[in-house]
């Protein structure tokens, strides 16, 4: 198996993931094929500098194929790249979901691979306007990466992360774990409680301005102040809730939260989320 990652192929590279990820793997050192199929994203492609590469002559010879495109098409693009790939090549999908459920093209003799950004985060100490600009991060707010490679050796592993490192740079730590636990992180933790309760709260607000006729703009004021220091309170524990704010937290839990909510950390309920997002009628397993 391959110990030095040298050659990469980039499908979905005039894709929003995929574009942002060229950007970064323009600027090393390995040698990189630009695959697009959609005539929009290869403008793209060519507009940022790039040439458009034929898919089929470069993924015979690269170590890494990355598939920057939706989860809902990786069985269909899996199942043709696959059989294409040399031995011992890697195939890096970016989300987990398809990997999960066992809908990506097997072969005994590649490695599979999943690597997914975690954004910027809230804490992070910004310096500089770049960084406050970047909110999804792979520009110049530092983030981390979480990531499985469950088959390969340490070395492997290590070649691998100085890729991941550079698709999504500037980066400062690589989380290894497995990817059922990715899978527990996006789409649980982020999407189905985290990216809930985000809407949840504008959708609040917006209420809060139509039903009880507070102007938004101060509306808006208090929000977003309130979200900083909720968010420094609950985990970073800079000061106590108020006695009369945590009766008010119970109520809020109360009257929004079911009771048995953490049931969605249930590994049925997480083959449920994931089928419906990749609209299939069950995992396999």
């Amino acid at each position: 198996m391959l110990t030095e990652l040298k050659t990469i192929t980039l499908l979905g590279a005039g894709g929003k993931m995929g574009m942002r990820i060229s950007d970064n793997l323009q600027k090393s050192q390995y040698q990189v094929f630009y695959c697009e199929t959609a005539p929009q994203g290869q403008q793209r492609v060519n507009d940022a500098g790039r040439e458009v590469t034929d898919a089929d002559t470069s993924i015979a010879i690269s170590d890494v194929v990355i598939l920057a495109v939706p989860d809902i098409i990786l069985q269909k693009i899996s199942s043709v790249i696959v059989p294409k790939m040399k031995p011992g090549a890697i195939l890096l999908t970016l989300d987990p979901a398809a990997s999960y459920a066992n809908l990506i093209a097997q072969r005994a003799d590649i490695l599979y691979a999943v690597a997914h950004p975690c954004h910027p985060s809230v804490f992070l100490e910004r310096y500089t306007k770049a960084e406050y600009d970047d909110a999804f991060g792979g520009v110049a707010a530092v983030q981390s990466i979480v990531a499985a490679f469950e088959q390969g050796t340490a070395e492997q592993r290590s070649a691998l992360e100085n890729i991941v490192r550079q698709m999504y740079a500037p980066v400062d730590d690589v989380h290894w774990i497995t990817v059922k636990q990715l899978a527990y992180l996006e789409p649980t933790l982020v999407e189905t409680v985290t990216c809930m309760v985000g809407t949840l709260m504008k959708e609040a607000l917006d209420e809060t301005v139509k039903s009880c006729g507070v102007p938004e703009a101060a509306a808006k004021a208090i929000m977003y102040g309130h979200i900083q220091i909720a968010l420094a309170v609950a985990f970073r524990s800079t000061n106590p809730f108020s006695d009369a704010c945590m009766i008010a937290i119970e109520y809020g839990k109360e009257k929004i939260i079911k009771p048995d909510w953490k049931t969605i950390f249930d590994e049925k309920e997480l083959d449920l989320v994931l089928a419906r997002m990749l609209k299939i009628n069950a995992v396999r397993r």
